[in-house]
């Protein structure tokens, strides 16, 4: 049987991202890449796997053509190994338990859902700490646990949530392409509940950072979780309208996290919204800066960046499922001027 595994799951469209991130830690392998995600050993446990900022989950598994749910019924050791792990220390972390498994009503997998909670003492289910899957991947069976009882993209910072907030794996995207170690400066336009601003913050402490939108509600949430990350001190917030034009200053770095979807309604011009978006980056970016925005409405932005000033130099676009069970297909868009 082969050994444990740890694997990384992400927005798709982020591998890149989230192999250097893992190649920043001497104590993380990389085993093998594939559809279903990056899989890793570590050799110092599952704290440094807990603190990666561009994964959404990490699970430890195990993978053998053997694994299946009747092997695993008579074979428990196997996964009470995995879960012994990954509880670890803090079992009172984990009150309940939720089993992800093809035949769900048969006495195979009855069998394993009562080991779990009798075991661990687990009620279960829909919403749970200690998430567990068995399934077949291709030729081989896969036993996972979720290593902690919620996704690692789920900030603790995040103390108050905007409706279509920005994913943090992809705020930290977004500023890993902005080369934030050479920037002092970091203007977010379109600031929302401050995601941007404070992944930015918390890779480079040193940066000032400053964040405009018209909404001074989003702008108070944004304040919780600037305060919950501790950037109270390097942040400065502001409520103001990009179509005033607002005389904030010159910067290193802007980006944005532009409206579309949900976040705008009807009446809202999306072609004028971007070109003064643009406009305005124009004269509040430096000469050797970097422009970082994110949109589903990229065709919009790229004709008007196209007779910009600015040239695109590189763009990732993702795919996910939103919470309405529909694929969202946005684009990162990196930009500098010609």
């Amino acid at each position: 049987m082969n050994k444990t595994l740890i694997k990384l799951t992400y927005v798709s469209g982020l591998q890149e991202i989230v192999l250097d991130e893992i190649a920043q830690h001497d104590s993380l392998n990389v085993v093998k890449r594939d559809r279903n995600g990056v899989y890793v050993e570590s050799f110092s446990g599952l704290g440094i796997v807990k603190g990666l900022r561009s994964v959404s989950n990490a699970y430890l598994v195990k993978n053998d053509p053997s694994l299946n749910p009747l092997f695993i019924s008579r074979h428990k050791s196997v996964l009470g190994e995995l879960i012994e792990e990954v509880i670890g220390t803090k079992p009172d972390d984990f009150k309940t338990f939720s089993l992800s498994c093809a035949g769900s009503d048969s006495d195979e997998v009855k069998s394993i859902r009562r080991f779990i909670a009798t075991n661990y003492k687990l009620a279960e289910t829909g919403d749970a700490d200690l998430k567990i899957s068995i399934g077949k991947l291709d030729t081989t069976w896969e036993v996972g646990v979720c290593v902690t009882p919620r996704p690692l993209s789920t900030r603790v910072y995040r103390v108050s949530n905007v409706v279509g907030g920005l994913n943090p794996t992809i705020a930290y995207a977004m500023n890993t392409l902005c080369d934030l170690d050479s920037a002092s400066s970091y203007l977010n336009i379109f600031s929302g509940s401050g995601t941007l601003l404070i992944e930015a913050g918390l890779s480079n402490p040193n940066l000032k950072l400053i964040g405009f939108d018209i909404d001074g509600k989003r702008n108070a949430q944004a304040v919780d979780n600037i305060k919950k990350a501790g950037l109270v001190k390097s942040t400065h917030l502001k409520t103001a309208d990009i179509f005033d034009k607002p005389d904030l200053g010159i910067f290193d770095i802007v980006a944005s996290d532009l409206p579309f979807g949900m976040q705008i309604s009807k009446e809202d011009d999306l072609e004028k919204l971007y070109q003064s978006f643009v406009d305005y980056c124009e004269h509040a970016l430096n000469a050797e800066g970097t422009l970082v925005t994110y949109t589903t409405e990229y065709e919009i932005l790229e004709r008007i960046l196209a007779l910009s000033k600015f040239a695109i130099v590189e763009t990732m676009d993702l795919k996910f499922l939103t919470s309405v069970d529909s694929y969202l297909r946005p684009r990162i868009i990196k930009c500098r001027f010609k």
